[in-house]
């Protein structure tokens, strides 16, 4: 009732002067008036409360977007430090099987070469047998050192044939440079004619099994 009496109270002080029909009409209804004063001000609480209500949800989603945008740049970080491992490791794995498949190549090209070896000191034989007949004595007077002599050139040729199939050559580097990856100097000595660092003599020859000095050639080299 005190709350009736106060708003009837509010609405019958006017700030300004009304009409005396409008007095009377506002003294016959005072609980209109509070009525209606009640239901302004119950209507700016509404506008408030969802006023506030609106602050409130937009500071929510400000923050749920901030709490996305943080988890976002995390994961981001995340998915390239994963990417950047997977890279590294795709790298490396790349490299092991490089790697191992040129073991494999060259196990297949030089694991024959402990073999070659020990051949070569049967075509140095060969070479040697071959080199030692007396040229003059190969003739049809001497029919079975004829065919001694053929029967050991066509093996010596015969084995060549054979190293070259398998990638071993000759190196008989007779007035080439030295190159001390190829040969072997065993004496130095002056020769007029010859350019000095060129080989004059070939002692031994050497061989090369697919590029690579098997056994380098033993030779004399011209000197100044």
């Amino acid at each position: 009732m005190a709350a009736v009496a106060q708003c009837v109270r509010g609405a019958l002080r006017p700030r300004f002067p009304l009409h005396p029909l409008l007095s009377a009409a506002m003294r016959n209804s005072p609980r209109l008036l509070c009525a209606a004063t009640q239901q302004k001000n119950t209507g700016q609480s509404l506008e408030e409360d969802q006023s506030q209500s609106q602050n409130e949800q937009k500071t929510e989603s400000s923050s749920a977007e901030k709490l996305l945008a943080e988890e976002k740049t995390k994961l981001e970080e995340q998915l390239k430090e994963v990417t950047d491992k997977y890279k590294r490791a795709l790298a490396d794995t790349e490299n092991v099987r490089q790697r191992s498949q040129k073991l494999v190549e060259e196990a297949k090209l030089y694991g024959i070469q402990s073999f070659c070896k020990d051949l070569l000191e049967v075509a140095d034989i060969l070479e040697k047998a071959t080199e030692s007949v007396p040229k003059e004595e190969i003739k049809d007077e001497n029919p079975h050192l004829k065919s001694l002599y053929e029967g050991l050139v066509m093996t010596e040729v015969q084995i060549q044939k054979v190293f070259k199939k398998h990638g071993l050559l000759r190196l008989n580097p007779v007035g080439a440079k030295f190159d001390p990856y190829e040969h072997e100097a065993l004496f130095h000595t002056p020769m007029e004619g010859q350019e000095p660092g060129t080989i004059a003599l070939v002692s031994k020859i050497g061989y090369k099994l697919h590029g690579r000095t098997l056994r380098p050639a033993l030779v004399g080299v011209v000197k100044d």
